[in-house]
């Protein structure tokens, strides 16, 4: 009898616990706050857990989204891998993608990424060839040549389109967008905001790191 009582009470204080587990599970929930894509998507480092932002450069959610998802990229673990994946919905906006790219290749997207943001969105100096983005190269240390190389390269074409087959994947529909580790789609209209979509992506981050324990 005595050890029926002792086990109950043991039950009983566990019960708490696990209802706390439920709860904290069933934050943030599919179809609501995030989406779960039909097929997950091929990822960079199969042994990390990765988050692609979805953005382009003329988009100004994304300019301002930087001053939030900057600061919580540098609190990522080692186990995450971030990603970013230009958005492109029309020809035109290859150009873009080309840019963020050939600074991903030239080693100089910390020096290049903020400026063409900066000078569509603050400066208003418009960009929209090849040529208006020299300068911003040469001003990172990259010669004209060189950046028109790497620019109009056949590596250069193949990446612009890997990142539309992975918008597609994704099933993008507007941009900032964040997808992890290639299953879940967060946006901001559902995630109801900027902080939101950080907040959705550190559940989803959780979740997929207990789910690989």
């Amino acid at each position: 009898m005595l050890r029926r009582i002792v086990s109950y009470v043991f039950l009983v204080l566990l019960l708490p616990v696990s209802l706390g587990c439920v709860a904290e599970d069933s934050k943030y929930k599919a179809g609501v706050d995030y989406e779960v894509l039909p097929q997950a998507v091929r990822t960079a480092d199969p042994a990390k857990i990765e988050v692609n932002e979805v953005f382009a450069y003329t988009c100004g959610h994304c300019f301002n989204f930087e001053a939030v998802l900057e600061p919580w990229v540098a609190t990522l673990a080692d186990d995450v891998d971030m990603q970013r994946t230009p958005a492109v919905w029309q020809p035109a906006m290859e150009l873009y993608a080309r840019a963020y790219y050939s600074a991903s290749m030239l080693k100089v997207l910390d020096q290049v990424h903020m400026p063409i943001f900066e000078a569509i969105h603050v400066k208003r100096d418009p960009i929209q060839t090849e040529q208006d983005l020299v300068k911003y190269f040469v001003a990172a240390g990259v010669s004209a040549e060189k950046f028109s190389q790497v620019y109009n390269s056949f590596g250069m074409s193949s990446m612009v389109n890997q990142a539309k087959a992975r918008m597609r994947g994704y099933r993008t529909q507007g941009t900032p967008e964040m997808v992890v580790n290639g299953k879940y789609r967060v946006s901001s209209r559902m995630s109801g905001g900027f902080e939101g979509m950080i907040a959705v992506a550190n559940y989803l981050i959780a979740k997929e790191r207990a789910a690989a324990q």
